[in-house]
């Protein structure tokens, strides 16, 4: 009923630059929250960076400075800007939206496939 669809992975040396882009489509009333994790090979699924539709944003400490959250309310998607990137940021990146259901009023924490970002030394 929701789908989240990301793109921009892919491969780049260290210092250089990415930019994830998630698209929110389906039967969606709103969206209060989108946001980004990463996982890591053997490693937890964390937070990366999270944004409110009022625009308000946090992000992890291993990440703030470097990158930069941002979101176009009007057409449900949610970006992650990548700068000075490092072989540790290299992650499945998942993009993440809580939304309320056009018809049914229902909440749903909905989750995109992941996409791939690879650092290189």
């Amino acid at each position: 009923q929701v789908q989240l669809v990301e793109s921009g992975g892919g491969l780049v040396q260290a210092g250089g630059s990415l930019r994830l882009s998630c698209a929110a489509s389906g039967s969606i009333f709103s969206i209060n929250a989108m946001g980004w994790y990463r996982q890591a090979p053997g490693k937890q699924r964390d937070l990366v960076a999270h944004i409110t539709s009022g625009g308000s944003t946090n992000y992890a400490d291993a990440v703030k400075g470097r990158f930069t959250i941002s979101r176009d309310n009007a057409k449900n998607t949610v970006y992650l800007q990548m700068n000075s990137l490092k072989p540790e940021d290299t992650a499945v990146y998942y993009c993440n939206a809580y939304t309320i259901l056009r018809d049914s009023g229902a909440a749903l924490n909905a989750w995109g496939q992941g996409t791939l970002v690879t650092v290189s030394s």
